[in-house]
């Protein structure tokens, strides 16, 4: 009677847990599909790499302050053969429509990194929906090419801003690979953390204006080459639909 009792608990206590797992996939469907589960709460994630055992990476470039390496970085992806996506700040879109044209022109993808590059989980909605649609009409009216993909300014965001960032169609893009180019690390210093950080499906992060960044970009190129890596905008890299988030933020293939 006692082991009786003991094997109902244990069904029923296995039932309860089979009910909560449904539930909470149902939950995470209903809640959209860059919602995941964290510390007992549903949270936004934007994507920061996706989970792929193709060797693909996408190169980035924020395109914010100016463009004394531009050419340079077009140069080597037209001699490389290699397409990348650059973000643009709607203010440096206004000041250099020319090369905001030529990166297009080039085969480039092009999304936005906001209208004034502020801290955006201090916006309210409307504020958000301002930086958002501004900078993305500016591009799209110079390029004659749609926006589907936003980077937000500082890697800030928050639920709200990645809702409205989809509300607006667009994908809300982070990075796996930082090459902290920023910092006016070395060429070869960018190059070292570039190749011992990247993955399948990696985002590497790179500033258009980084001190170096032209400098380290070939090297790095050939070597990823040479290991197999196929390099893509990061418009071909993720899933449009039908996937889910990873804690982490890979975007993962619904199967």
């Amino acid at each position: 009677m006692y082991f009786t009792f003991l094997n109902r608990k244990k069904f029923l206590t296995g039932c309860a847990i089979v009910l909560c797992g449904i539930l909470a996939i149902v939950a995470i469907s209903a809640s959209g599909a860059y919602a995941v589960f964290y510390g007992g709460n549903f949270r936004k994630l934007p994507i920061y790499y996706v989970k792929t055992d193709e060797k693909k990476v996408a190169i980035s470039f924020d395109c914010a302050w100016g463009v004394d390496y531009t050419d340079k970085l077009l140069e080597t992806m037209a001699a490389e053969n290699v397409k990348c996506t650059f973000f643009a700040v709607e203010f440096w879109s206004a000041k250099y429509p020319e090369y905001l044209k030529k990166i297009s022109d080039a085969g480039h993808e092009i999304g936005t990194h906001s209208s004034t590059h502020p801290y955006m989980s201090k916006l309210d909605k409307a504020a958000i929906i301002k930086e958002l649609t501004s900078s993305k009409e500016i591009i799209e009216q110079t390029t004659g090419k749609k926006v589907e993909l936003f980077r937000p300014p500082y890697g800030d965001y928050d639920d709200l801003l990645i809702d409205t960032a989809t509300e607006l169609g667009l994908y809300t893009i982070q990075w796996s690979v930082d090459s902290l180019d920023w910092k006016d690390l070395s060429a070869s210093e960018i190059k070292n953390r570039v190749l011992k950080k990247v993955h399948n499906g990696a985002i590497v992060l790179f500033h258009n204006q980084g001190l170096h960044t032209a400098e380290a970009l070939p090297e790095i190129i050939r070597e990823l080459k040479a290991q197999g890596y196929e390099f893509v905008p990061i418009g071909e890299l993720i899933y449009k639909d039908n996937y889910i988030m990873g804690a982490d933020g890979a975007q993962i293939r619904n199967i």
